[in-house]
């Protein structure tokens, strides 16, 4: 192998390793699923995420997160299961999605799985509840 066709192979290798890089340093967005037929069934979006941070100091960072959306009302902690609730209310149904946060101690600090469940009959784009979710989690690394 001659060095000039190396390069491309190094410049390659390089790429993927960083891509690698990128994905663990964001796992939020790429654990991100979601379930249920739309307009049909319920869909559930989840996604998770590990932070080096106890339970104890990540439950307040998403609350406060949650908060700042101004989206989430009737807001509730309880810090000895590590979970939090939301709901949201903003189509006028009279039928809330909820959001549901767990936070739990692992060897090298807390993983943190969060679900937005929408009901049968109302829609939320994917994009857009991918990146509320992520954005909900940022402050907890």
């Amino acid at each position: 192998m001659s060095i000039r066709s190396f390069i491309p192979f190094v410049i390659a290798a390089t790429a993927s390793f960083a891509a690698i890089g990128a994905a663990q340093a964001q796992p939020c967005a790429t654990n991100f699923t979601s379930s249920g037929v739309p307009m049909v069934s319920q869909i559930t979006y989840r996604t998770w995420d590990l932070s080096k941070k106890a339970p104890a100091a990540v439950l307040p960072a998403i609350v406060r997160a949650i908060e700042a959306d101004g989206d989430f009302g009737d807001i509730r902690t309880d810090k000895a299961s590590g979970t939090i609730t939301a709901m949201q209310e903003v189509t006028g149904s009279g039928r809330p999605q909820i959001l549901k946060v767990t936070a739990r101690k692992q060897p090298t600090g807390t993983r943190i799985d969060i679900a937005f469940t929408v009901q049968p009959g109302q829609i939320a784009p994917e994009d857009a509840v991918r990146k509320g979710l992520c954005d909900f989690l940022k402050g907890t690394r």
